[in-house]
């Protein structure tokens, strides 16, 4: 669905079809970058719908979503065996990973954590705030998943928390109305001044643009 398409929609189906549109550029962006050498990371949701993610394989039985940067860039492994056969086993060992390779797969580790750890610090203030009905177990949820995903280190975590900061005041509705109306404006045949559509498309550059979706 492109710009003049989506003008018809309801704002709220805006909003989802712009949040739709970044999240495929970031997935883009993530997953074709990086060295030619293949990094893999493994995410997937507990039973209480809490998100892991780690470089090591997942438990036996766990479905996962196996994240590749220079291979294959997703797909999904159910009952992922832990660890390598052996050269006395039934196949062949598995050979070591090169340092360019460790080095992505923690670079992509560290963003994928951050990104899950602002989505739920953002929610968490949020849904303590009084603002929207939630649950004892979606407040547990949130914080479990911030306390897996967020940095120990202060200087990161201030980052962290600056960012979910950001991440809420871009999903506030004044944000989705500037996104909306830049939309509109975008679209052919709407005849918006250029100077009034540089000023909208500034204010949701500098406000309105989630530092993760």
């Amino acid at each position: 669905m492109n710009v003049s398409q989506s003008k018809g929609l309801p704002v709220e189906q805006r909003a989802v079809t712009w949040r739709a549109l970044g999240a495929a550029i970031v997935a883009l962006l993530l997953f074709c970058a990086g060295p030619s050498a293949t990094a893999q990371v493994y995410r997937w949701v507990d039973d209480q719908g809490v998100i892991h993610l780690s470089s090591e394989k997942p438990p036996p039985g766990v479905k996962a979503e196996r994240l590749d940067i220079g291979g294959t860039s997703k797909r999904s492994s159910v009952g992922a065996k832990s660890g390598s056969l052996s050269q006395g086993g039934k196949g062949p060992a598995t050979a070591p990973a090169s340092p360019e390779v460790l080095a992505s797969r923690a670079d992509l580790l560290g963003r994928l954590r951050t990104r899950e750890c602002v989505i739920a610090l953002e929610a968490l203030d949020r849904k303590t705030s009084g603002t929207e009905p939630t649950s004892a177990d979606e407040i547990r949820r949130l914080k479990q998943t911030a306390d897996l995903n967020c940095s120990q280190d202060p200087a990161l975590r201030r980052q962290q928390e600056d960012m979910a900061a950001k991440l809420r005041i871009a999903n506030s509705p004044s944000c989705v109305q500037a996104r909306n109306r830049l939309a509109d404006m975008l679209a052919p045949g709407s005849n918006v001044p250029r100077e009034q559509l540089k000023t909208q498309q500034a204010f949701v550059d500098e406000h309105c643009t989630p530092p993760v979706r």
